[in-house]
């Protein structure tokens, strides 16, 4: 059965450069591998809650949501089976990994992050941002 998922892309100017913040997961799936913030949608939320709630808890910031796209994330090899909402915008107060879910935390420029093998369908989420969203333009 798939699971309703939000995951954020929080955005900052860094000088000329446009950078992502990204986590490490300390949780399977995906052990290991950076990622957006995000996770599960709790029965009966909001999506947009959700996902404020999610990017709060794994990094400590505030983030100003702006709906981006879904993706369907399957990988039969590890019978998962997700619907993602993702969201992109900018966030506010001091970046901290919450320790039980992200081991790590960092910001990263796009172009390099958009090379990185990251958990998910995260890479995708990153190259949709960067097609549809005007400040690359």
């Amino acid at each position: 059965m798939p699971k309703a998922t939000v995951g954020g892309i929080i955005y900052r100017q860094n000088g000329e450069k446009t950078e992502v913040l990204l986590t490490k997961r300390n949780v399977n799936p995906f052990k290991g591998y950076w990622c957006i913030p995000g996770g599960h949608i709790e029965q009966f939320e909001d999506t947009v809650k959700a996902v404020i709630r999610e990017v709060k808890e794994e990094t400590n910031l505030d983030f100003k949501p702006y709906y981006l796209c879904y993706l369907d994330e399957i990988f039969p090899e590890i019978s998962l089976h997700n619907i993602v909402q993702i969201f992109y915008g900018e966030a506010t107060n001091v970046p901290r990994a919450e320790p039980g879910e992200v081991s790590d935390i960092g910001w990263f420029d796009i172009e390099e992050a958009m090379k990185m093998n990251l958990a998910f369908r995260h890479g995708e989420a990153l190259r949709i941002f960067v097609e549809e969203t005007d400040m690359f333009r």
